[in-house]
């Protein structure tokens, strides 16, 4: 039997759930209980496994304090793109999402916002365009 591969958008909005989940500080455990489902639930929407049906995402927006629209911010367009996938609506931009989703990401995010002077942010980016190294910033 061949698996299906998640769709585009189910993983996109899947994964948006999981980084307002992950700012809240909120678990898996947690956010399954308000639910009244198990984690391994909420983990089957987080990849995009199992869709999120209108009424669940009402309710996890709710839960999430944010509004239905955003776990569609930056979402695949829908349309086919030269490879057959989706298209991205944002040109691309579905690494930050991906990235802010992660620990380390959201760890990154939330020290570097609690730095109040405008030239240590500045400083900031430019040592970790130094580390990453500058051919790699054009990108």
């Amino acid at each position: 039997m061949i698996k299906k591969a998640p769709n585009p958008i189910d993983k996109h909005v899947g994964s948006r759930v999981r980084m307002r989940r992950m700012m809240l500080g909120m678990s898996q455990e947690k956010l399954g209980e308000r639910l009244s489902l198990t984690f391994q639930q909420v983990q089957k929407y987080e990849k995009g496994t199992n869709r999120i049906g209108a009424s669940r995402l009402q309710q996890i927006s709710a839960i999430l304090s944010v509004p239905v629209s955003f776990f569609f911010e930056g979402a695949p367009s829908g349309e086919p793109g030269p490879d057959g996938g989706f298209q991205e609506v944002t040109g691309g931009a579905s690494y930050v999402a991906d990235f802010l989703s992660t620990s380390e990401g959201l760890a990154l995010n939330r020290a570097f916002i609690r730095i109040k002077d405008a030239k240590v942010r500045r400083k900031v980016v430019d040592l970790i365009n130094a580390i990453a190294g500058e051919d790699q910033v054009a990108q």
